[in-house]
């Protein structure tokens, strides 16, 4: 690659140009630390703990058989739901405060360089990848410009409008004058009352559903055509080149 090309890639991502896979001498940088790891998994067993109660609380099961008082099913599902739902809340709060104490690759998550040309370049240049009309990727150490258009617009804007939403809901069996309702208790009437909320909160979810199918499939292809680690590097921390 040029000196150009480095250069260009550098003022895109934000990285280091000897940090760049393609020069012969790097097989591995170090990029995502530990406490970033650790949140993605922990959040990841939040979304889907989150995602299959959300379900059946929107579609319950059939009714248990017997006397109402020896079953318990949806307050367990309820309360599972609401205790991933702070774990979810509290996650994001921790995260965003490791954007400002972690490198530079913990704060891609919350920021994109909307106002650069040269970042739209690179996330139409992968997004062709994707469509399979290039024949390989541009290599990025952190996430490519695509991937970070959509972990903040699918992932940090849609959690941003589930915990709003979630909490307002959970405002209302907490009842008036509490937490929730104090601070999410506007959110009922600008979205239109207690069914209307309900009903933007279960889209969301699938939003978010559909967000994590594409991430899953996103992140596989990566590591099989694109030639460069992105499951095992959420695990080690590591991305290794394998070009």
């Amino acid at each position: 690659m040029s000196s150009t090309a480095h250069s260009k890639l550098a003022d895109v991502t934000g990285i280091d140009e000897g940090a760049v896979a393609s020069a012969p001498q790097v097989r591995s940088v170090y990029v995502y630390e530990a406490p970033v790891r650790v949140w993605h998994w922990i959040n990841a067993t939040a979304i889907l703990v989150l995602c299959m109660t959300g379900y059946l609380i929107g579609s319950p099961l059939p009714s248990a058989g017997g006397e109402a008082s020896d079953h318990f099913q949806m307050g367990y599902i309820r309360f599972a739901h609401f205790a991933a739902a702070y774990v979810f809340a509290v996650g994001l709060l921790g995260r965003i405060y490791w954007a400002f104490v972690g490198n530079h690759h913990s704060r891609e998550l919350f920021t994109l360089p909307v106002l650069r040309l040269a970042y739209w370049r690179e996330v139409w240049a992968m997004f062709s990848w994707y469509l399979f009309l290039r024949p390989r990727p541009n290599q990025y150490v952190g996430h490519n410009p695509m991937a970070r258009l959509m972990m903040f617009v699918g992932y940090f804007l849609v959690s941003l409008f589930m915990l709003v939403t979630g909490f307002a809901l959970y405002g209302e069996g907490l009842q008036t004058g509490s937490w929730a309702d104090r601070l999410f208790g506007w959110v009922m009437p600008l979205l239109g009352q207690s069914q209307g909320v309900h009903t933007w909160h279960h889209l969301g979810m699938w939003a978010l559903v559909l967000f994590v199918i594409v991430h899953i499939y996103a992140a596989i292809r990566e590591d099989i055509m694109g030639r460069q680690s992105i499951v095992s590097t959420m695990i080690s921390g590591y991305r290794t080149f394998k070009d």
